[in-house]
């Protein structure tokens, strides 16, 4: 097993995405790629939308992991709300990493013994 396993660490932070248009959602997506490794994703892909336009995107990202490169300012079209959930730090480093690039407003935290949920309002700088 793995260092940050038998530490009981939980590095994933699942960051979900709303109210906002598929440009948007990429290009935080993007962000947090460049920084973190991405696990697992459902977001916005170049494709045109054929139906009803999703609402949310979801993506898996493992705090631990990654290239770690920083990242200029991301002109959003509008506010993004995005709801991170995972380990007290991983949440806090994700958080950190939105706060250098976009202007940031915390609406909500809900803290449990293993995780904690932040609900967040991204606009660009």
């Amino acid at each position: 097993m793995s260092a940050v396993y038998d530490l009981h660490i939980d590095t994933d932070v699942t960051v979900q995405l709303s109210d906002c248009c598929r440009e948007d959602a990429q290009a935080v997506f993007d962000v947090l790629d460049r920084t973190y490794q991405l696990e697992d994703v459902t977001a916005p892909g170049p494709e045109a939308v054929t139906g009803p336009a999703p609402t949310v995107w979801m993506a898996t990202f493992d705090t631990a992991g990654g290239r770690h490169e920083e990242t200029p300012p991301v002109r959003l079209t509008g506010m993004v709300g995005a709801l991170l959930t995972g380990g007290y730090h991983a949440v806090d480093e994700v958080e950190k990493v939105l706060a250098r690039t976009f202007e940031i407003q915390s609406l909500q935290s809900v803290s449990g013994d293993q995780e904690t949920e932040a609900r967040l309002l991204l606009a660009s700088r």
